[in-house]
């Protein structure tokens, strides 16, 4: 498994090795010890998630808050997606700084998302199967959403680049917080 540090601390970029022949390709998408070892800790995933989304649905921005708190592993199985994570961290040097990138079924990369992160997608083919584990169990009480559009973020979602009008955003994911209250 090749990885990358991104700007933002404890955001990681993976790409699994792939073994390709005749039949197809192999690749390890999963191995708690490789996990450990690239991030420095022993994390313990204990839930998988599965969405399937339409071209133009727009997911996020989430994050469970203390003692909920979750790291995930992400990733696509079919389509493409832009993925994007938000230091939520206060006390961190990149706080409300946000990273994206396009995770698909051909590339393969997977994005580690530490604890303290806001985390969403815009599916960007027709439709996207999207994966992803996390290292606590989902609470709903500790469930918040920050504005897809806060301004205070400013993230930039290239739905016009992939000639959607308008992100596809749930009624719960319109009601999202801006950052500062508002």
């Amino acid at each position: 498994m090749n990885y990358k540090k991104l700007k933002i601390n404890g955001l990681l970029l993976l790409t699994p090795d792939k073994f390709v022949d005749e039949r197809g390709f192999f690749m390890e998408s999963y191995n708690q010890n490789t996990i450990n070892s690239i991030t420095g800790r022993n994390i313990n995933f204990v839930q998988d998630n599965f969405s399937y989304s339409k071209k133009g649905v727009l997911r996020g921005v989430h994050f469970q808050q203390a003692p909920s708190q979750q790291a995930k592993l992400v990733r696509v199985s079919s389509g493409m997606v832009y993925d994007v994570a938000v230091d939520l961290r206060e006390t961190s040097d990149t706080y409300l700084q946000w990273f994206g990138v396009i995770l698909s079924s051909d590339n393969l990369k997977m994005l580690f998302i530490p604890e303290g992160f806001g985390h969403g997608f815009l599916t960007l083919s027709n439709s996207a199967k999207f994966i992803y584990k996390t290292s606590d169990f989902y609470s709903k009480k500790d469930e918040r959403c920050i504005a897809w559009d806060d301004k205070k973020i400013n993230i930039h979602w290239p739905y016009k680049e992939y000639g959607i009008h308008e992100p596809i955003i749930s009624e719960k994911d319109q009601q999202g917080e801006n950052i500062n209250g508002n």
